[in-house]
Formats: structure tokens, C-alpha cells, sequence
């Protein structure tokens, strides 16, 4: 993929995610915001690691996390996060299959179509690793947000 299409292709994937915000309420977004914040530093704890073991290979220069992991973790990643916690929030059950849904989906992605774009492509990780590499995080997703709900409740009283 050429640079000007890589360009194209990160604004265009964070701009249909942000999109979808439009249809979220103000309350929703801020609600669950933090919970992905909480996410996101894990990530950035993770991907220098996955990138250091040769996890993955972006084929595009420069090989930085804002040019190459930043825009798949604020896009896709906040919006799936927003999405499965306002859908399925209380149901812990559905949370994780909707989460599954949506990572084993990404892997499918990451595993057939990203290689073949020359976006990127798995090297020392083969589908179930990388699936389990992001879905592990969604533990942590709904871990925090019911802590952090469950210490607004103390905090109200």
C-alpha cells in the first residue's frame, strides 16, 4: 500500500468510527470513555512488546505506533469498546461474545485481508494468538468499568 493510500485508508478508518459516535449519546461516551482509556494505556504497554518479538510486520515507513497501531486503537478499537459496553453493559455473558464476535471478526481481517492490502501481516503470531492478544483486554474493559461505576455508587453516599 502506498503512502498516500495508507493515509487515506487511517483517516477513513478513524473517521467511519468516530462516525458511528453520532449515533451514541453524550452520557454513553462519557460514561464508558474511561474504561477505554484504561484499555488503551494497556495497549500501549503491548504493542512496544508485540513489536520488539516481531508480533506483527507493518509494510509502510515510518515504522512508528502513531502511524502505524495508533489509528486501529483509537478507531476500531474505541468504537468497538463504546459500542459492546452501551449494547451489552451488565450482562457480562454477552459482553464477551459480542467482544469475541468482534475480535475474531478483526482477526479474519488481519489474517486474510491486511496482508494481501500490504497493510500489515501477523509473523510470529499465528490467528488464535492474535485473537487472544486483543480479546484478553476485554476482561479489563468490563473489570474497570465496574469498578469505576461501583466506586461513583460509594462515592454518591
Amino acid at each position: 500500500m502506498s503512502m498516500k493510500n495508507k493515509w487515506l485508508f487511517n483517516i477513513s478508518m478513524v473517521l467511519f468510527s468516530w462516525v458511528t459516535f453520532s449515533f451514541l449519546e453524550w452520557r454513553t461516551v462519557k460514561r464508558f470513555f474511561p474504561a477505554f482509556i484504561f484499555v488503551f494505556l494497556i495497549n500501549c504497554i503491548d504493542v512496544p512488546i508485540g513489536k520488539k518479538r516481531r508480533w506483527w510486520f507493518f509494510y509502510n515507513k515510518p515504522n512508528s505506533f502513531f502511524y502505524n497501531e495508533f489509528p486501529f486503537l483509537i478507531g476500531p478499537m474505541l468504537a468497538v469498546a463504546l459500542w459492546t459496553l452501551k449494547w451489552t453493559y451488565g450482562n457480562f455473558k454477552k459482553f464477551i461474545m459480542l467482544n469475541a464476535f468482534f475480535q475474531l471478526f478483526f482477526t479474519f481481517l488481519a489474517r486474510s485481508l491486511f496482508p494481501k492490502i500490504k497493510l500489515f501481516k501477523l509473523v510470529r503470531l499465528n490467528a488464535c494468538q492474535f485473537f487472544l492478544y486483543f480479546f484478553y483486554k476485554a476482561f479489563f474493559l468490563y473489570g474497570f468499568q465496574y469498578l469505576f461505576e461501583k466506586y461513583k455508587k460509594t462515592k454518591a453516599y
